[in-house]
């Protein structure tokens, strides 16, 4: 394993790239995965190296296929990987190269959603999540499910006049083999069809695009074996690492940039405050 950037008797976090980390650790030694990796040509954390700004979708399914292909070696036989996913629209409106003025908060980069000559007509919802997920079928992964992650506040798209607001975002569940480690109980009543509310709270700790800490909750619930260990490559402030905390499994923690896992261990040092133990 790579020197921690920083470990106690529960949780160990590491810095760098998820794909060169993940070659690091022993095969077969994590129990689950739960996980949201950045979404593509979405935005610009600042940090070299970063994932989600390939030149094209093709080149941002590739690089998640080969993460998770490391990341299956990693898992348990008989453990589980949870993928949350967003999609992205094609706008084709922006120039092939430079600053796009309009966007201050792109940091000066130029997305690739923007550039012309994608393929794409204009304006099409790529289908990312589905992309990513057959990659991973080809690959080796067995898909046991297609979860609807539904945000009934989720924030409106107001320059969206011409489409449905998006408010659902895909989850996948994928495993190693036809037989694993499984707990129903969590999903009494939730099924497919996950009402889990966005974050907007202090709980989100200051990362761009934090997940609910409810929806780790219920994949480790469901996925993870009691005791076990939790793992998140793209662990941003901490969010998983925080459910794991609450829910007495192990965890490790990867990201490229140093700032995200300071605040995690902020995040650790403090109670289970902003943890709701029973999401909706």
């Amino acid at each position: 394993m790579a020197e921690p950037y920083y470990q106690d008797e529960q949780v160990t976090l590491l810095l760098g790239d998820a794909r060169e980390v993940l070659c690091t650790l022993p095969d077969t030694s994590v129990d689950c995965i739960v996980t949201s990796p950045p979404y593509y040509g979405l935005r610009d954390y600042g940090t070299p190296g970063q994932y989600g700004l390939e030149p094209t979708p093709a080149a941002y399914v590739e690089t998640m296929r080969s993460v998770f292909a490391e990341a299956r070696r990693v898992l348990a036989d008989d453990g589980t990987l949870w993928l949350n996913l967003g999609d992205s629209y094609y706008s084709a409106k922006g120039r092939p190269h430079g600053a796009d003025a309009k966007q201050i908060a792109r940091r000066g980069f130029l997305r690739p959603l923007d550039g012309p000559g994608l393929g794409f007509p204009r304006k099409s919802l790529l289908m990312v999540p589905a992309r990513v997920a057959i990659a991973l079928q080809d690959d080796g992964w067995t898909l046991r499910s297609e979860i609807t992650w539904r945000r009934t506040t989720a924030v409106p798209e107001p320059t969206a006049k011409d489409r449905p607001w998006r408010t659902t975002e895909r989850l996948f569940m994928f495993v190693k083999q036809p037989r694993y480690w499984f707990n129903r109980a969590p999903l009494a009543g939730a099924e497919d069809m996950w009402t889990i509310e966005p974050d907007r709270s202090a709980e989100s700790n200051g990362h761009a695009a934090p997940f609910p800490i409810g929806l780790p909750s219920r994949c480790i619930q469901a996925g993870c074996r009691p005791g076990g260990t939790v793992l998140d490559p793209f662990s941003g402030s901490g969010t998983t690492g925080a459910a794991a905390r609450h829910l007495d499994r192990r965890y490790i923690g990867i990201d490229l940039n140093a700032t995200y896992h300071d605040l995690a261990k902020t995040r650790f040092a403090q109670t289970s405050l902003f943890f709701d133990a029973e999401p909706a």
